[in-house]
């Protein structure tokens, strides 16, 4: 009789293993930086071991692009999940971009990392085939609204997808990026609970007065 646990039971603890060092990596890259981050010290966080951490991941760059690939495969389902079915079109974009301001402010690493990617210029988010298409869902999803809006006379006809997304992305990643400078020189919090609310209907608002102008 085999001592060994059952194939099924090893294959459920190195998923869970490979989730737990998923978890730390994103929270020391999206603290340290790539630079800054050790997977010495990722392996001493979790129940595992540094040469375990290389055999699941190869690399401390693989493990950094492994956590970039989930925090914006993350974002993309959240998007993907987005039912804008019967919704006007003044009504699907806001919608679509108060989720993205939820999303942002809800997930602080992601923006971290985010701004931690383009200090290197993206070279590893270059490298993630995964990532290669990433913003395709999204531009086809603000691509059919904007065609519904402008088929119905209510939206601008210049309207371009990977504007709007620019321009919802702006507004939900600042508060979160820029957090302590506009605090320090402004004297608010930008992500203050009591007024999340009211920046949230700000993009909403931004985004439908864009394209209702000129329409």
């Amino acid at each position: 009789m085999s001592d060994q646990p059952p194939k099924n039971s090893r294959l459920r603890d190195a998923v869970r293993t490979q989730a737990e060092i998923l978890d730390v990596a994103t929270r020391e890259f999206a603290e340290r930086g790539y630079a800054g981050a050790r997977v010495d010290e990722i392996a001493a966080l979790t129940r595992t071991t540094k040469r375990m951490i290389y055999y699941y991941f190869g690399g401390k760059e693989q493990l950094y692009i492994k956590v970039l690939e989930r925090a914006y495969t993350g974002i993309r389902e959240a998007e993907q999940a987005v039912d804008v079915t019967g919704l006007d079109p003044a009504e699907a974009i806001r919608h679509l971009a108060e989720l993205t301001f939820d999303h942002h402010t809800e997930h602080a690493d992601f923006i971290r990392l985010v701004s931690i990617e383009n200090i290197h210029r993206a070279e590893h988010l270059a490298k993630s085939e995964t990532l290669a298409k990433a913003g395709t869902p999204v531009i086809d999803l603000i691509s059919g609204i904007l065609a519904r809006g402008r088929e119905q006379g209510v939206f601008r006809g210049d309207a371009d997808a990977v504007d709007v997304h620019l321009m919802i992305s702006s507004f939900a990643v600042f508060p979160v990026a820029n957090q302590h400078t506009f605090g320090t020189l402004f004297g608010r919090d930008p992500l203050d609970p009591g007024r999340r609310a009211h920046y949230r209907r700000m993009v909403g608002d931004m985004v439908v007065a864009y394209l209702r102008a000129g329409s």
